[in-house]
């Protein structure tokens, strides 16, 4: 077998530019939906559940295409098909977002929206696997993040800027003002370039040579799966009795989603360890059952964190407008100068993300990985907290660096941790199924943190950013479990 040839500096720039398109469409929905939610009628404890569609189609969207890019060959190759016909239906979705009616079509257009962007994301992450030898895949990663950083800086300031521009900032009751409308169309514009740009500047390895690399040589895990129904069983029973519990005492309906996902999830095993089918469902199942050993102490790890940035996404709108700019109106000057400074935070924490990326190797060289890890998601864990005492919304912004070096961690290094534990053949699929563990926080954020909101914290927006701040000081903590990977 031969080693697999590095690649310029350059060829890793046109394979990892797309990833500022799709960044910079997700981040003009993470900044802004919740104010195009709030503008056409949703209540601050109602945000959570209508972000449901992003995590619910990510869990679904990301194993599939996953399983199905692994197996994709074809003259446009393995991976880039996927990223095209993401892009594509992405650019149609953000610019039908900012023009939604109602509130109902908005939330539908999130759906398709985040579908969009997970079909191109996902074989991303594999794509760094299949082109870039070992020696030269954390700086495939790194560049991921840095372009996810300078995408999600511009788009977030985007509002901000065009109404420094004279662009209206405010609209009449139920219309998105133009400030949004114009920066989702930039942003369709900037996703479908990025994207193409990689696509037609890149090229793919045809299968039978990619795994004649040396680099290829892990086996596939083969489990049994016959014990499967005990952990389907453990599932369905919590999903039950959640039900009942639900219904006896006439909890919120958003645990609703909770409780049906805890059963589905208890079926499947179930199913798994008694069918004899070898179609997509039984292969996606099985390597899930049978995921690596670093993958399942990462997996705690990957769960805190993103509880903690999606309890940031969603509510960092309304806590800023409605906490340090006093208005929970959506038509009021104050409301909306707090919505464009909550961008502008977006904007500041993806921005030191882009610096951290580049300080983090060396902060590894000194600490080690899983202690570097640790460290940034402190910081960020901190930085969450430190929301609840600071009062001058200006303050904020160092808040935000911490964020941003934790943010930049997340991005690479439970990636970096978890490198050459993968077989090629299975690459996209493993990088699905570890995103399971992005998705179901998300899940279970959207499912719950309206509900604690509501009974705990009397609606105060502010208190979901508290919560995401220990998260990630708890997902520090569970990096501890995680070995330290050899040099």
């Amino acid at each position: 077998m031969k080693a697999k040839p590095e690649l310029s500096f350059w060829q890793i720039w046109n394979m990892c530019f797309g990833f500022l398109g799709i960044q910079f469409g997700f981040a003009l929905q993470n900044a802004n939906v919740s104010r195009i939610f709030q503008t056409l009628g949703a209540n601050v404890d109602q945000i959570p559940v209508l972000w449901i569609a992003a995590p619910f189609t990510g869990l679904i969207v990301q194993p599939v295409i996953g399983y199905f890019s692994d197996r994709t060959w074809n003259r446009f190759g393995r991976r880039r098909p996927y990223f095209f016909a993401g892009a594509v239906l992405a650019t149609l979705a953000l610019l039908a977002m900012p023009n939604s009616p109602t509130l109902w079509i908005a939330a539908g257009l999130l759906w398709i929206m985040d579908a969009s962007f997970n079909v191109s994301m996902e074989p991303f992450r594999a794509f760094v696997g299949d082109q870039l030898p070992p020696s030269q895949r954390p700086l495939g990663y790194a560049m991921q993040s840095i372009f996810i950083g300078v995408g999600a800086v511009v788009a977030s300031f985007l509002p901000y800027l065009l109404t420094h521009f004279g662009v209206a900032n405010t609209a009449p009751a139920g219309v998105v003002p133009h400030s949004v409308k114009y920066a989702f169309f930039a942003g369709a514009l900037v996703l479908l370039a990025a994207m193409l740009w990689t696509i037609l500047s890149t090229r793919e390895y045809p299968p039978e040579q990619l795994q004649s690399f040396s680099d290829n040589r892990i086996e596939e895990a083969r489990g049994s799966v016959a014990d499967a129904w005990k952990i389907g069983s453990f599932f369905l029973a919590l999903g039950l009795v959640l039900l009942g519990l639900i219904q006896h005492f006439a909890l919120e309906k958003e645990l609703y989603l909770l409780a049906t996902g805890l059963v589905g999830f208890g079926a499947l095993f179930v199913w798994l360890s008694r069918t004899r089918s070898d179609g997509a469902l039984r292969h996606i199942m099985g390597d899930l059952h049978g995921m690596p050993r670093p993958m399942r102490r990462l997996n705690w790890v990957q769960f805190f964190s993103w509880f903690a940035m999606f309890a940031m996404w969603i509510n960092t709108t309304s806590a800023v407008s409605q906490t340090f700019y006093g208005s929970s109106d959506t038509t009021s000057v104050a409301y909306n100068e707090g919505a464009n400074w909550a961008g502008v935070l977006m904007g500041t924490y993806n921005g030191v993300g882009v610096l951290a990326a580049i300080l983090i190797p060396l902060l590894v060289r000194a600490c080690g990985l899983r202690m570097s890890h640790l460290i940034n998601l402190w910081l960020g864990g901190f930085g969450l907290l430190s929301f609840l005492v600071i009062r001058d919304p200006h303050w904020l912004i160092a808040s935000m660096v911490g964020v941003g070096f934790a943010w930049a961690s997340i991005l690479s290094l439970p990636y970096a941790m978890l490198s050459d534990n993968l077989p090629a053949a299975k690459m996209g699929i493993y990088m699905g199924i570890f995103n399971f563990f992005i998705v179901i926080p998300q899940l279970l954020a959207a499912s719950m943190l309206g509900v604690l909101l509501k009974l705990f914290f009397h609606n105060q927006p502010i208190w979901a950013l508290g919560l995401g701040g220990a998260s990630l000081l708890i997902a520090g903590l569970c990096t501890l479990r995680v070995a330290e990977p050899e040099a």
